[in-house]
């Protein structure tokens, strides 16, 4: 059989193999095979009790933190029986970060002292969904409850065989990652959040007998264009920023596939053809980074707005001239899709997922060519007919990725395992 999924003007066939990942009776799902499933769902009853299972709380993994609280608030509002389950800080109840010694705590916290009371939590649900693929380590060999895991990429795994994805690791690193591929394999099904993290799938757990499907992350806070007084109100706050229209933006953290330094150089590479500002959101600038600026005599255009609000988040997408995102891997990509929302261009690279993720909403670019992504701002400030007809198509995009499709397809899933369990 073959199922089809449609991105980015792309039609992808996706074999469907029978097989039995814990008792899984289907192979590979496409989007639109679940959307079609959902449909019948009205003659089923819809109640499901659901145990997802998120993130230990001192490793900071805010982006699944949304994740989690974004399907849990779904799904019960969905009319679904739904608990949200999170390793125990037993031996670090103060919450200090996971570096150091505090780094092998918590993992004695999240897979020894944590483990016998997630899988006590587990005997009660129709359907376990283990949130974030870092924790499949949480999945028996066997069981009578149907996992779902979420695969938001397989960078670091990669990274730990060797391959080439700007995640290094030591010794330990690589045997952890070794146990999450495991986990992963034991999975009743994966739910891959982009067809490129669906083939490093495929790729890497090649026996993979479960079912494996394509569930892209939809926007977890409800971001949309704004008047242009709210926007002035709202940047008030950060008064370096300055006008609407004025700075690029960029959104993320420090590490290196997020290409933070190409941000910095683009600017640099645009030299007087634009003056603007650049704002970085998420985590504050390196020494290194800010160093760079000021060797590339940028240092003067630089704001650094650390973890802002969703409203002053939604904000500053509003008010950028662009959302530069030079990243060099992704699994997903999600301040692309939030700029969409808000009526932000995006200008990214062309590696996989972001071309598939952005859709025809965006302009792409080499990784490492300067050049073009400076031609692009360029253009960008320059030409407002050209920039309005991208907005038009990022916000057209946008509408991809509504909160309730996603949960229509988990809940599709979802019906299918427990009917077969």
């Amino acid at each position: 059989m073959w199922g089809s999924w449609h991105a980015a003007g792309l039609d992808i066939h996706i074999d469907q193999r029978t097989g039995g990942g814990q008792g899984a009776s289907s192979g590979c799902l496409g989007i639109e095979t679940l959307l079609n499933n959902a449909a019948c769902s009205q003659q089923q009853d819809r109640f499901v009790r659901i145990l997802l299972i998120g993130n230990y709380v001192p490793d900071a993994q805010e982006s699944m933190q949304r994740y989690a609280t974004m399907l849990q608030a779904g799904l019960t509002e969905a009319g679904h029986e739904v608990t949200l389950a999170t390793p125990r800080r037993l031996l670090n109840r103060s919450a200090r970060a996971a570096v150091g010694v505090w780094k092998w705590v918590g993992y004695f916290d999240k897979y020894v002292l944590s483990a016998p009371q997630l899988s006590r939590a587990a005997q009660r649900a129709d359907v376990v969904h283990v949130c974030d693929h870092a924790n499949s380590i949480y999945v028996p060999k066997r069981s009578r409850v149907p996992y779902v895991v979420t695969c938001h990429d397989l960078l670091a795994v990669r990274g730990a065989l060797g391959e080439d994805t700007d995640c290094e690791t030591g010794f330990a690193g690589r045997q952890l990652q070794k146990w999450i591929l495991s986990g992963l394999g034991r999975a009743t099904a994966l739910a891959c959040v982009s067809l490129a993290t669906w083939h490093d799938a495929k790729r890497l757990i090649g026996d993979y007998r479960g079912t494996l499907v394509i569930a892209p992350n939809a926007l977890s806070y409800p971001y949309r264009r704004l008047d242009p007084q709210a926007i002035v109100e709202r940047l008030a706050a950060v008064p370096a920023v300055g006008n609407p229209g004025g700075y690029l933006l960029h959104v993320g953290s420090n590490l290196r596939r997020k290409n933070r330094e190409g941000v910095l150089r683009t600017v640099s590479h645009v030299g007087a053809r634009w003056r603007g500002r650049v704002v970085f959101a998420g985590q504050p600038l390196t020494s290194e980074l800010r160093q760079l600026a000021e060797r590339l005599q940028i240092a003067d255009r630089i704001v650094e707005v650390s973890k802002p609000s969703d409203q002053l988040l939604e904000a500053l997408y509003n008010g950028a001239l662009a959302l530069l995102f030079p990243s060099r891997f992704e699994g997903f990509g999600w301040p692309i899709i939030e700029a969409q929302a808000c009526g932000c261009p995006v200008i990214c690279t062309n590696r996989e997922p972001l071309p598939e993720v952005a859709g025809d909403g965006a302009l792409l670019c080499d990784v490492d060519d300067y050049s073009a992504f400076g031609n692009a701002i360029v253009q960008l400030a320059d030409q407002s007919e050209w920039r309005d007809a991208l907005r038009r198509r990022g916000l057209q995009n946008s509408l991809r990725y509504a909160k309730a499709q996603m949960i229509t397809r988990f809940e599709s899933l979802y019906r299918q395992l427990a009917a077969a369990a």
